[in-house]
């Protein structure tokens, strides 16, 4: 159903001897999410995903798969995950389709169900094609096609994709982010990755981690909103002086960028554009370009993670 609630973490905690490696993180996730876990390499994002899916104890803090406690009741909370590591976990020497009837049989599936099972998910992940070829042989996009068919074959409602994308080439990044989509309209996905472009295109929220914290959790939509427009640069062939334009309506700070050029820097929700106008129409400034300046969303990621750090 959408909008179900399929995992909640608790204060959430892993250390590795000294280091905090997940520090009391929080979050939830919901049927038709994909959530992005977004941060820096050694952030832990790893070892948060190794929690989520079961093969790792946390220290301390609470994990609900499916209203079902992953601590308390591992074996019926697993049931309902899908988990494809940064290396899936595939045998170079089989085909396709042994590869996915051993893990569908390993998953408990008697014969007749590993048949649909199979079917399934060799039409979801666009391996209909290869089922008799060996493992070891395909190319690196399709074996990450297996381990995802792999971990879909119990049709598990939450998706755990650890860096699902390493390696790939452009035509098979563009392949496995619209599988992911496909996927997250009727699964809950967190999908683990530290490439901002990942999370602009497969994912509805998205979650930022910085040393073991969350630094940022929201819906993609939220975060676009701070790219709001906070910068104003403009050109004019007769500028007045830099005081004059530091004392336009919600301008705070004027930069000289040289030939005629400055960017002003105003309040969030203030546009000095009209004033601008206005002015140059009036003192004769010969205004030649007026261009508002949008903080890109990997400037945002490294403010909110080098800012966090630093701080």
């Amino acid at each position: 159903m959408k909008g179900e609630i399929l995992v909640q973490v608790e204060r959430l905690t892993r250390s590795y001897g000294d280091i905090r490696a997940v520090d009391e993180i929080n979050f939830t996730l919901r049927t038709g999410e994909v959530l992005g876990f977004l941060g820096l390499n050694g952030a832990g994002k790893s070892t948060t995903m190794r929690m989520l899916a079961g093969v790792l104890a946390p220290d301390a803090g609470r994990i609900t798969i499916h209203g079902v406690d992953l601590l308390d009741q591992p074996r019926q909370a697993k049931q309902a995950i899908g988990y494809l590591p940064e290396q899936p976990p595939l045998y170079r020497e089989m085909t396709v389709d042994e590869q996915l009837h051993y893990s569908a049989r390993l998953h408990g599936l008697d014969r007749a169900a590993c048949r649909q099972a199979l079917l399934r998910v060799k039409d979801c992940c666009g391996l209909v094609d290869v089922g008799r070829r060996l493992i070891g042989n395909l190319s690196k996009g399709y074996r990450q096609r297996v381990g995802l068919a792999q971990a879909l074959l119990h049709d598990p409602p939450v998706l755990v994709l650890d860096e699902p994308t390493v390696g790939l080439d452009p035509i098979q990044l563009r392949e496995m982010r619209e599988l992911i989509r496909r996927l997250g309209r009727d699964h809950g996905v967190i999908l683990s990755t530290h490439l901002l472009p990942e999370v602009q295109a497969a994912c509805t929220h998205v979650q930022i981690m910085q040393a073991g914290r969350l630094v940022y959790a929201g819906a993609l939509a939220d975060l676009e909103q701070r790219r709001r427009s906070t910068h104003l640069r403009v050109g004019l062939n007769a500028p007045p002086p830099v005081a004059s334009l530091a004392q336009l309506p919600g301008v705070v700070q004027v930069e000289d960028l040289g030939h005629g050029r400055f960017r002003l820097h105003h309040a969030s929700g203030v546009a000095p554009h009209q004033a601008v106008l206005e002015r140059a129409c009036a003192d004769g400034w010969d205004l030649w370009e007026m261009t508002p300046e949008h903080a890109g969303l990997e400037q945002i990621f490294v403010d909110l993670t080098l800012g966090e750090a630093a701080a």
